[in-house]
């Protein structure tokens, strides 16, 4: 939580007295109304167009992301390879004989970023295309040498049918191109 706070260029306030208890108060700076991008709404994705035949690598430190995400690509018919951290991507990668299309990775993890990663895949794995994941904001992201945070990136929280979305958006076809492939 104070990672999220500094990250956003606020501070925590806390005071303390003994039998009295602990009060914590947490300032962010002010923002201007109407400066957030609309979110879309999943009701407006069509369930068919989520589906995919790929293989993915997703790399989540996060059980309560990962787990759920995992499960629901798979229904949609993507081959998926799952990683909790960089170093277990990087050792299931190698064990995977066959063709991994999309790494979806989280940029902020312990030990080896999502930047890392990709830098560490990218020679080995040539064809393989890149989404980033975050909770952090865009100066964070930015940080990691995530450089197409607009195109490559999905801001957490997301919705499972937002991730299976804008994978699709990122491998560039159509679920019907997909499944013919």
């Amino acid at each position: 939580m104070y990672g999220i706070v500094k990250q956003s260029g606020g501070f925590v306030w806390v005071y303390s007295e003994p039998g009295m208890g602990t009060t914590f108060k947490i300032y962010f700076p002010r923002v201007e109304a109407g400066t957030r991008k609309p979110v879309r709404a999943d009701t407006s994705i069509d369930p068919m167009a989520l589906r995919g035949t790929e293989t993915l690598l997703l790399v989540e430190d996060e059980n309560a992301v990962r787990h759920p995400a995992v499960e629901f690509l798979r229904q949609c018919g993507y081959t998926v390879i799952e990683a909790k951290d960089g170093l277990q991507a990087v050792e299931a990668a190698h064990k995977y004989s066959g063709k991994i299309d999309l790494m979806v990775t989280d940029v902020v993890m312990p030990g080896m970023s999502g930047g890392q990663l990709a830098e560490l895949l990218a020679d080995k794995y040539s064809d393989m295309k890149m989404l980033f994941v975050s909770g952090y904001s865009e100066q964070v992201v930015l940080r990691h040498k995530i450089l197409d945070v607009h195109g490559n990136f999905l801001q957490k929280p997301f919705t499972l049918k937002s991730l299976a979305a804008k994978i699709r958006e990122v491998l560039g076809t159509t679920a019907a191109a997909a499944a013919g492939k």
